[in-house]
């Protein structure tokens, strides 16, 4: 039985620097899902197969030869199209949120089957050039695919941020996520902006995907090992906000890290598991 311990300054540093990296992923891989559900009402839980599927065809590129950043060049058109795709389908039918996330649930038990088909069951571990090399500062080491996952969560969260505020498309997503009909009759293209959204969070999905598959070992039943922290962080921050996820995703990186500096890692889940059901009871509105 493992009890509370004290761990050394530098342990503790490494502890929240580790919690800080671990928590962009988690902001990276909650700011699609944030936007869908946010601005589109759907709750896409295919989104984390599409994550993983986007790392396991980085994998596969890396063994051909492929830089895996330089696979982004062809995985986030590839995703983005496969985002247009499903949601066009999906504008066919009138699909409530609790619907489109039984749909989707169903779609990443088809992503899982997919992936294990071809790449198998057994773990996948991604070996480049970045996974090679660590920087050292202030006695903390920062390995480079940590420093990656990091510098794509921010930047991205910050320039969906601005889009979202700043540019017309962004004011026509959060007017309609509003009040659609009133956003039609002033002119919105409503079907047009959300086949741009969904691609995009498919797109933001997949580049998640990459950097998962720079920093972590691959197994198809892992899938759904990530829902539940990343849901916690996209509602911790709220839903159809851009800097929210990250945020709230460090918050709960760093958490977990401390967590496991003081206690030990089987401690880890209830950290993000504990402020997802406060969440729940507390704030239901943000919920909705």
């Amino acid at each position: 039985m493992s009890g509370f311990t004290m761990p050394s300054a530098t342990l503790l540093a490494q502890s929240v620097l580790s919690g800080v990296f671990v928590g962009a992923l988690y902001g990276l891989l909650g700011l699609g899902l944030s936007l869908s559900w946010g601005l589109l009402r759907l709750i896409n839980l295919a989104h984390f197969g599409f994550a993983f599927l986007a790392a396991y065809l980085c994998y596969q590129m890396a063994t051909m030869g492929l830089d895996p950043l330089l696979s982004l060049l062809i995985i986030v058109p590839l995703f983005f199209a496969i985002g247009a795709a499903l949601q066009a389908a999906l504008a066919r039918f009138a699909i409530t949120p609790f619907n489109s996330l039984l749909l989707s649930f169903g779609l990443t038990g088809i992503i899982e089957a997919l992936i294990q088909s071809v790449w198998t069951a057994d773990f996948r571990k991604l070996e480049s050039a970045y996974g090679e090399h660590r920087f050292k500062w202030l006695g903390l080491y920062l390995p480079l695919p940590e420093l990656i996952t990091l510098a794509l969560a921010v930047s991205l969260s910050f320039g969906v941020w601005a889009v979202l505020r700043y540019t017309d498309l962004g004011k026509a997503l959060r007017a309609s996520a509003e009040d659609a009909p009133i956003a039609a009759a002033f002119g919105i293209h409503q079907r047009r902006n959300a086949l741009l959204l969904a691609g995009t969070c498919s797109a933001l999905a997949s580049v998640a995907g990459v950097c998962l598959a720079l920093g972590f070992t691959l197994a198809p039943s892992q899938i759904y090992a990530w829902i539940g922290v990343v849901f916690a962080a996209v509602m911790l921050g709220g839903l159809g906000r851009a800097l929210a996820p990250l945020i709230a995703g460090i918050v709960i990186g760093i958490s977990e890290a401390v967590t496991m500096a003081v206690t030990a890692p089987s401690w880890a889940p209830l950290v993000s598991f504990t402020l997802l059901i406060t969440i729940l009871l507390f704030r239901p509105g943000r919920a909705a």
